[in-house]
């Protein structure tokens, strides 16, 4: 299992090599790209910003829950901060093993909770000139009972 959050552009082909065994039948990437439009305008690029350390271990607990489920190790998921234009890449996750309902179960977990518990923030570039940082999604968090009550 790999994990990492960086500046440099994702190399897409390292990442592919970095999963796959020979028992395995299957492989997947995931890659996550800046795209040109959202809500109704136009994008120009995008801004993402990150508290590094936290991010890395969140990722990493992210890849550790999606290692319990799917029961292979082979995970690398990375993702990218700073400027990127329309098309970068701005994540990427790739995932290798026997069968190829646990790569995509594996992959469709990790994204979704990179997006829900990661803490990166990304500011949206407009054609217009002007830029608006996302809101992001609040984590659901479970309340313990018992706990926290009459104080």
């Amino acid at each position: 299992m790999r994990c990492s959050i960086t500046r440099d552009p994702i190399d897409t082909t390292q990442v592919l090599a970095s999963v796959g065994a020979p028992e395995d039948g299957a492989v997947l990437l995931f890659l996550g790209v800046v795209r040109n439009h959202n809500e109704g305008r136009s994008v120009t690029g995008i801004h993402y910003d990150a508290y590094i350390e936290m991010a890395e271990r969140v990722l990493e607990e992210i890849a550790a829950e999606a290692v319990e489920r799917l029961r292979t190790d082979r995970i690398t998921v990375i993702h990218r901060i700073g400027e990127l234009e329309v098309g970068e890449t701005s994540t990427a996750i790739a995932v290798s093993s026997a069968h190829r309902a646990e790569v995509f179960d594996a992959a469709r977990y990790i994204i979704e909770e990179i997006k829900v518990r990661l803490p990166v923030w990304k500011e949206e570039r407009y054609v217009e000139g002007d830029r608006q940082w996302l809101d992001g999604e609040v984590p659901v968090v479970a309340k313990t009972e018992g706990k926290g009550e009459g104080r």
